[in-house]
């Protein structure tokens, strides 16, 4: 079954931690801190490869994780960098964080990559932490942990020619015949579950090669998830030409070109204002031969012309690549994705000194903002200094304050992000 929806979790690598040594040398009894910095974690990226046409291979495994950066060491000496991991998807990969919808990236140009998790910064080494008034810091950052979460992609292939219509129309002929792709043609209902494409030859002296792509059959409902649903109508949004498809030999022509139409308008008005081709084939076929002049008619009523094509018999064939060539651009634009174009969307994280505090389901308070909890997760609390350090941060922040007024006392604990601490009376609240 054609996969163009997944879920996936990814996780930067953790930032090294920074190392607190001193300086160990002959006839030098008090060396100073020389520790070094840790390395930066990899970040995890998206990148569009054009051999890709389905998310297949996130099909069985969903958990990706870059490494972590190397520890500093003494004499000065930074840890490793992690390295980067780089996931390919197929062209027209749109990326959402999971648990809020937004969207992370559209991707679309062969090449184009994102940045869906961004490694943690190292830890900075004592040596950063020297001071005139304080010789010897004990006090190293640990690595920043890298970013992580769950992640939706969801594939809309582009293609610059979609044949749409109902199951059994003849779209796989179609393509077969127009193209050297070779699609799996049966007569019977839904033989197409994944979209198939493949390139074609206008003819002539026409240079241009643009992409048909032949997708699951459309039916009632489809609009409202009924069928193949949305796998199928979010693979006609990128296409710049849209061939409407008919079975000439079936029951009702006419009807089934209304739910096509009715379909594609309820799940996106626009795809209506694309330019389009009716097509009607089988023509070959007795059943549709008598039925194309009554439904050419109404066409050309509706002031659309219709073309009669045996997709099977070759019949048609060279009028329907002319009248494609018509409806697309130039090979200049041809050569740039169809709209809607690609766009990576980049944000930059504020690093403001903003918090607030809430209280958690069981009872403990807990304290949001970017710069603390950063601070938090990189002080190492079995360090007496580092501990007295991440102090003197929830002062200087004004956090310290809005506890005591939240009515935080000895003994409560506190969570601020991952990091839980049990609060402790200052000496002049001690009994």
């Amino acid at each position: 079954m054609f996969l163009d929806q997944v879920k996936i979790w990814v996780h930067a690598g953790d930032g090294g931690d920074g190392a607190a040594t001193f300086r160990h040398e002959a006839h030098v009894p008090r060396g100073g801190p020389d520790g070094g910095d840790g390395g930066r974690g990899g970040s995890v990226y998206l990148r569009v490869d054009a051999g890709q046409t389905t998310l297949r291979d996130f099909s069985h495994r969903h958990h990706f994780r870059a490494s972590a950066g190397g520890r500093g060491t003494g004499a000065r000496r930074h840890g490793k960098a992690g390295d980067d991991l780089i996931l390919d998807v197929p062209p027209g990969t749109a990326v959402y964080r999971d648990e809020t919808g937004e969207l992370v990236a559209d991707l679309v140009a062969v090449g184009q990559q994102a940045m869906v998790a961004r490694g943690g910064r190292g830890g900075l080494g004592n040596v950063h932490f020297k001071t005139a008034t304080h010789q010897a810091p004990k006090h190293a950052q640990k690595g920043e942990p890298g970013s992580e979460g769950w992640l939706r992609l969801e594939l809309r292939l582009i293609a610059d020619v979609g044949l749409v219509g109902l199951p059994n129309a003849g779209k796989s002929t179609i393509l077969a015949a127009l193209t050297a792709a070779t699609p799996k043609i049966a007569d019977y209902p839904f033989t197409t579950l994944e979209p198939n494409l493949g390139v074609m030859d206008l003819g002539g002296d026409d240079e241009r090669r643009p992409t048909i792509a032949d997708v699951p059959g459309l039916i009632e409902g489809a609009s409202s998830g009924a069928g193949l649903g949305h796998a199928f109508l979010r693979h006609v949004e990128r296409t710049r030409v849209l061939v409407h498809v008919i079975d000439g030999a079936s029951r009702d022509p006419e009807w089934d070109h209304e739910v096509i139409r009715d379909e594609l308008e309820a799940h996106d008005p626009a795809l209506l204002e694309k330019p389009m081709l009716v097509v009607f084939n089988k023509v070959d076929l007795p059943a549709a031969a008598d039925a194309w002049h009554a439904f050419k008619r109404g066409r050309q009523a509706e002031g659309v012309d219709p073309i009669g094509i045996s997709a099977a018999r070759g019949d048609g064939l060279a009028e329907l690549r002319q009248r494609i060539g018509g409806l697309l651009p130039d090979a200049e634009e041809l050569a740039a994705p169809p709209e809607p174009a690609g766009v990576v969307v980049h944000r930059i994280e504020a690093m403001g000194d903003g918090f607030a505090i809430d209280t958690d389901a069981d009872g403990v308070l807990r304290v949001r903002g970017a710069r603390i909890e950063r601070i938090a997760a990189q002080t190492n609390f079995d360090v007496e200094e580092s501990a007295e350090r991440f102090q003197r941060d929830l002062v200087r922040l004004g956090i310290d304050a809005e506890l005591r007024r939240a009515g935080i006392g000895a003994g409560d604990l506190v969570r601020i992000g991952s990091t839980e601490l049990e609060w402790e009376a200052q000496p002049w609240e001690r009994a």
